[in-house]
């Protein structure tokens, strides 16, 4: 039996769209003369829909497609599609199961996953336990018993229903799992390890057809995977690109041809998922250039460097904006690395713009020291720093906004690090439509930024970049008051791995700096509410799948 996992990159609300790729994807694979084709979870509505569930005409209009598609296939072919079925008001995540024009059995999710990014039990309901079961059709002129779930139903190990088990406990002698399972670093290895084990207890084999793309904050990196009956990898899709995997299976002996996985990078694929999302989500939200405050430090340089991987150095304008704080070094930096790129680089200087402000406030502010009965002496000196990067922003939009026949949208330039300890600007260097790097932290953004002179075999971030100590430049002899070799690690255990105070202190981190960290991050958090997202590459990132509070007196 050959069987294809189409590994589409569908978008939501598309609805057309989507459907006229999944018709591509069948003739494709009918042209391989395959018998059975497997498109990803929610392949016709876009992955995660999230409320546009909540209209009805969307929901009604998924289905409508879904069956003019299969009732006009000719195709002689068996296929799965994931799809919004309803009955009634009650919705479900489903899978249709075909052959040629022919509706043969559909099949609703029964794990509905509630954490970090999921939100699943807030739209579907579940299949019940005792509904799970194979379907039984022909294909290829056999019979065959087809057990087929749908992603949170293979990550089952915090649940009391083992979909698989109970598929294979029943009949089925082929598993399917249609997937919409976001990227995050070495995802590949936990979905290898699933579909390991549940092969191999079950004597089965399984195929696994994930989707890819960028949708908002999340990266789907494709990977489709197939293992047979003995848990040999038999199928492994490209990551983050469209494929069309085949694999020929005899599935009386539940056995296929072995096949190698590609080797592990972590840093090309971090940068390559990094380059997927942003690339997406300019794609898909209609805008076509990126412009980039260019600082001349690490940060920057590497968001440049995603930017014009997605975009084109074509679609790419740096802008230097120094101040009389800005040191000659970080200027030449940021020039040489647009010259490296080949991008549109302009400078602004914005003294002018800073004093500006002053002069204009100065007597405003007088009247309300007056009125409240304070001095002038008693302002937070920080104010004078932070008129810097706001003027900054501020430029980077009017760019974007004036130049509208351009279609430019604002990169933001701010590591995960330093959006956790909320050393950033409100409305200044926090400004921007996504952010790039909001999930990497400060000593990863170090390691991608050398993966890309690696990867082109020359100089692109120069030396410099790397060598000098971090500083925002927003007042004479300043540097970033963090040792990032001990915060930035620090940060990630917090955030990603939710320690507590005490855990932390045993593992050995200074006390002094765990408290203060914690501090930080707690403080920072109505800044996190307003700021860009970013795309989402760790298990835990800020965004739609952060949910702490503002106001929060729990010290950790």
């Amino acid at each position: 039996m050959k069987i294809a996992m189409a590994q589409i990159n569908s978008t939501v609300g598309d609805l057309e769209g989507n459907v006229e790729k999944i018709k591509k994807f069948i003739d494709d694979a009918y042209r391989y003369k395959v018998d059975l084709v497997v498109f990803p979870e929610l392949a016709v509505p876009g992955y995660p829909p999230q409320d546009l569930l909540l209209e009805k005409a969307f929901v009604e209009k998924n289905k409508e497609l879904l069956l003019k598609l299969i009732e006009q296939n000719n195709v002689d072919m068996a296929g799965i599609i994931g799809f919004v079925d309803y009955k009634g008001k009650k919705l479900y995540n489903a899978a249709a199961i075909f052959r040629r024009n022919r509706i043969v059995g559909v099949v609703y999710k029964t794990l509905l996953p509630t954490y970090d990014v999921f939100d699943e039990d807030r739209y579907f309901e579940p299949l019940k336990e005792e509904e799970i079961k194979p379907i039984s059709m022909r294909a290829n002129g056999e019979k065959l018993n087809l057990g087929v779930e749908i992603c949170e139903d293979l990550w089952d190990e915090s649940y009391d229903i083992k979909v698989t088990d109970l598929l294979a406990e029943r009949g089925a002698n082929l598993i399917v799992n249609i997937s919409a399972s976001p990227f995050y670093v070495g995802k590949r290895f936990e979905r290898e390890r699933l579909l390991r084990e549940k092969s191999t207890k079950n004597r089965i084999p399984f195929f696994y057809a994930n989707l890819v793309g960028g949708q908002d904050e999340l990266v789907f990196d494709g990977q489709s995977l197939a293992v047979d009956s003995s848990g040999n990898l038999i199928a492994i899709g490209k990551q983050f690109e469209e494929d069309l995997v085949i694999t020929q299976i005899d599935l009386n002996k539940g056995s296929a041809e072995k096949v190698k996985p590609p080797p592990y990078h972590k840093e090309k694929e971090m940068f390559e998922a990094l380059v997927l999302g942003i690339r997406d989500y300019f794609r898909k939200t209609g805008f076509e250039k990126a412009v980039v405050g260019m600082s001349g430090g690490i940060d920057s340089s590497l968001t440049t460097c995603i930017a014009v991987e997605a975009l084109g150095r074509e679609n790419v304008v740096g802008v230097s904006m120094p101040s009389k704080f800005s040191s000659g070094h970080s200027k030449e930096d940021a020039q040489k690395l647009a010259e490296n790129l080949g991008i549109c680089f302009v400078r602004v200087p914005i003294q002018e713009i800073v004093d500006a402000y002053h002069r204009v406030l100065e007597d405003p502010l007088e009247e309300i020291r007056k009125y409240f009965g304070v001095t002038k002496e008693s302002d937070d000196s920080v104010a004078d720093e932070n008129i810097q990067p706001r003027a900054r922003g501020n430029c980077l939009m009017d760019i974007s906004n004036r130049l509208k026949d351009l279609k430019i949208l604002v990169l933001n330039t701010g590591n995960k690090t330093e959006l956790a300890l909320g050393y950033c600007t409100l409305y200044g260097d926090m400004t921007g439509g996504i952010g790039a790097i909001g999930d990497v932290s400060k000593l990863e953004v170090y390691k991608l930024a050398r993966y890309v002179n690696e990867k082109e075999g020359r100089v692109i971030v120069p030396e410099n970049v790397f060598k000098k100590k971090p500083s925002a430049e927003l007042k004479e002899g300043q540097f970033d008051p963090f040792d990032f070799e001990i915060v930035s690690p620090l940060v990630d255990e917090i955030i990603e791995n939710r320690r507590s105070k005490q855990e932390l202190i045993d593992m050995n981190y200074p006390k002094e700096v765990v408290e203060d960290t914690y501090r930080r991050i707690r403080r920072a958090e109505y800044k996190r509410w307003q700021a860009p997202p970013c795309i989402k590459i760790t298990p835990k990132a800020f965004g739609i799948g952060w949910k702490m509070p503002i106001v929060n007196r729990y010290k950790g």
